[in-house]
């Protein structure tokens, strides 16, 4: 496989020039196991692990590799294995907070010109959930473009995409359906040779479903609907990174039961930018919109002009966010702090030799 199918360009071209003399190779990520990683390159498929000089050098789980990488490799093609030496600079990155109490970052794909965000029309359907969503996107570097799912089960999806076009502005919003091979055609125009698109959304809203569909056959397994809540089965379990026939990359990720935000500031700026122009009008410059005078923002709320729930969702994401990197500034200087102990023990080590 030529590495332009496989997303290969011109950004990534610059970025390995400095290994370019040292004999090394480089292919993309597409599968990640515990300690392995299966890449794709010009010879083939191959299963790599990360070299022992990058493993001690990584501090935070940024620094090794995830599906959508583009990695250095040395590659023992007889064996069909290779060693990863070093990640490649990332295009764009998807990552949320791992869920559960620990404050560490989930990378969920990399190296993505697309996000297909997609949000099932039937009893699951959550603008909230959507919102966080675009938050996350914005950030990552990638493109969104919303996809609303199982139109077959909704009476008027029509209605329910005005909504989500209230809260997405100029995000491009697509009404499919794979049951009834709705609006399908028009996702191909967002996949073509070397682009990426990744399928992010919560469990059962159809996403492998429609990978089967982009893809021409059934490659991944997929559920039905349960009965008594409305939802899809969970069917996908790991990120994994598929080319296609007729060119372009798919990343199909499992769903996400929570979605909680990381690092995304400018994320919520984009998202949220209808409030943060109204609060750029409020008179006072560090106006908190609740008892102070002259608030643009409450006079928004007051005439209706802006919807209570969004300005509600907007500081709950904001307080999230500011939280988060309390939090994240006390694990930083954790990591900093084992960081200089593990080099203090090897330099006590070779001393003592």
């Amino acid at each position: 496989m030529i590495k332009a199918d496989l997303g290969w360009n011109s950004f990534f071209e610059k970025a390995f020039e400095p290994y370019l003399n040292e004999g090394y190779r480089t292919g993309r990520v597409s599968l990640e196991h515990k300690h392995m990683y299966r890449v794709q390159t010009e010879a083939g498929e191959a299963l790599a692990e990360v070299s022992g000089k990058m493993r001690h050098l990584a501090l935070r789980r940024e620094d090794y590799p995830a599906v959508g990488d583009w990695v250095v490799l040395s590659i023992r093609e007889e064996e069909q294995r290779a060693t990863i030496h070093a990640v490649l600079p990332r295009k764009s990155k998807f990552s949320r907070k791992v869920a559960g109490q620990v404050t560490e970052e989930q990378i969920v794909a990399t190296n993505v010109d697309t996000v297909f965000l997609v949000n099932a029309l039937n009893l699951d359907f959550n603008v909230r959930r959507i919102e966080r969503y675009l938050v996350l996107a914005w950030e990552s570097g990638a493109n969104p473009v919303i996809v609303l799912s199982k139109a077959d089960l909704c009476d008027d999806p029509e209605a329910l995409a005005a909504e989500v076009a209230a809260v997405a502005v100029g995000v491009p919003i697509h009404i499919i359906s794979s049951a009834a091979n709705r609006g399908l055609e028009e996702l191909a125009a967002y996949i073509s040779q070397g682009q990426t698109v990744a399928l992010l959304g919560s469990s059962g809203v159809g996403k492998s479903t429609l990978v089967n569909h982009i893809y021409g056959m059934d490659i991944l397994d997929t559920g039905d609907i349960r009965e008594g809540d409305d939802r899809g089965k969970h069917t996908t379990t790991h990120r994994e990174l598929i080319t296609l026939p007729g060119g372009g990359i798919l990343i199909d990720t499992p769903g996400m039961r929570e979605l909680q935000l990381w690092d995304a500031s400018e994320g919520l700026s984009t998202s949220f930018q209808d409030i943060e122009e109204l609060a750029k009008m409020c008179f006072f410059q560090d106006c908190k919109h609740g008892d102070e005078p002259k608030c643009a923002v409450k006079g928004a709320l007051d005439e209706r002009v802006l919807a209570l729930d969004r300005f509600q969702s907007y500081v709950k994401l904001q307080k999230e966010l500011a939280y988060l990197a309390r939090k994240e500034d006390k694990g930083l200087q954790a990591a900093e702090k084992a960081k200089w102990k593990k080099i203090h023990q090897a330099l006590k080590s070779q001393h003592n030799r």
